[in-house]
Parts: structure tokens; C-alpha cells; sequence
């Protein structure tokens, strides 16, 4: 990932900050310019709770590049209470049988190591919901 597009959103990748449409009941992540079902601009910033149901997952044993030192871990996609189905990495889930519609919270954690600038990136993950986990 490019540096400036990585600072550029990392109120997405910190605070799973996406948008919510001012004229329709639109909540939208990644965070977008225009409301795909009213067409409608200028949308406002929106903090999602960070809170959602498991909806698919994958472990992957063979990682692409950058990923390696995390091998094995489990990807999937989830959907948020606000509604948008997003996918992510899943963390914490060493010992955890991992299920549909399991509940789960957002954590911030390493997404990625130093690449050749030295920057480590940082965004969400998912993670089963404490207290439900084991």
C-alpha cells in the first residue's frame, strides 16, 4: 500500500470510520463520495461501532507476500450491525472454533510488516467477541 493513500484513510483503518448517505438510510465502507443508491453527494463521515456477525471465513496457510511471518491466519468477511458486509483479517482465533454468525468486534493490530520504507501498517482486524471466544 502507498503511504499517502494509507494516511489518507487511516481514519478508516483506526476507527472503521466509513459514510452515511444525509438522504437515504445509506452507511457505506470503505467510505465512498457518492450514495450508490440515491445518488446523492456529499456525504457525511460515520463511526461504525465496530461490532458485527461472521458472515464467510478462510484460514490461509499460503500468504502472499508480506504476510508470511503471520502464517496461518483466518480471513473473513463480516457484517456490520449498521449493515455493510466488509472483508477483513480475523484475529485471535488460535483455539477458537471459528463459526457463521459467530459475534464479533473490531481490534486494531499489525496488518502488514515494515515494507521497504520501514512503515508498519496498522489497521482493523476482527476478532471473536470477548466473553464468547472460548
Amino acid at each position: 500500500m502507498e503511504l499517502p493513500r494509507y494516511h489518507r484513510l487511516r481514519g478508516a483503518y483506526y476507527r472503521l470510520e466509513g459514510t452515511a448517505c444525509p438522504a437515504c438510510p445509506g452507511r457505506y465502507f470503505p467510505p465512498r463520495a457518492v450514495c450508490p443508491a440515491c445518488r446523492t453527494a456529499g456525504l457525511r463521515t460515520f463511526a461504525f461501532c465496530g461490532r458485527g456477525t461472521l458472515y464467510s471465513f478462510s484460514r490461509v496457510l499460503q500468504p502472499p507476500r508480506g504476510f508470511a511471518s503471520m502464517a496461518p491466519y483466518a480471513v473473513g468477511m463480516v457484517r456490520l450491525e449498521e449493515g455493510p458486509l466488509i472483508s477483513c483479517q480475523l484475529a485471535d482465533t488460535d483455539g477458537v472454533d471459528l463459526s457463521i454468525g459467530m459475534p464479533v468486534e473490531m481490534v486494531t493490530r499489525k496488518l502488514r510488516d515494515a515494507e521497504e520504507h520501514g512503515y508498519i501498517v496498522y489497521g482493523y482486524k476482527f476478532r471473536p467477541l470477548l466473553g464468547r471466544a472460548r
